[in-house]
């Protein structure tokens, strides 16, 4: 009887002290993007441009508009989800709606840009639908 509740007891004292010391969560913080467009690359950028994991030739674009932060912290690797469909309606990338991160978004509204390849055979112009980030309010280990 008496070694249950020294064990109860000790128990309790390593959560209290666990809880006491833990360090802050890092919650995901919602970023709204509008205004979301794009454009070709310059030639320097779209040399040699091949689609993922292939040798396929690709078009390269940068995909740009305003990324809106309302809390009053930065946000730091935000992800940038979205849906990209070529003229006749197809995805462009098949099963994938992370397209990439912004580093640092600060409070308020900001620019940014991504960098995206798409395959050459599929015809522009391009239709961007449903762009949102989320990221950190803290710096993420890497």
């Amino acid at each position: 009887m008496y070694r249950g509740f020294t064990v109860i007891l000790v128990t309790c004292f390593i959560v209290l002290i666990t809880c006491l010391w833990s360090p802050p969560a890092l919650a995901l913080t919602q970023i709204k993007l509008s205004n979301v467009t794009y454009h070709d690359c310059s030639e320097a950028l779209a040399e040699g441009a091949v689609t993922s994991g292939s040798t396929m030739a690709a078009n390269c674009f940068i995909v740009t508009g305003k990324a809106e932060n309302a809390s009053n912290k930065p946000v730091y690797d935000a992800d940038i989800f979205g849906r990209i469909y070529d003229a006749n309606n197809e995805p462009v990338m098949q099963n994938r709606t992370r397209l990439g991160s912004i580093a640092e978004v600060p409070p308020g509204i900001s620019d940014f840009e991504l960098r995206i390849s798409v395959p050459a055979n599929q015809p522009t112009p391009l239709r961007l639908k449903q762009f949102k980030a989320a990221g950190f309010s803290g710096q993420v280990r890497r």
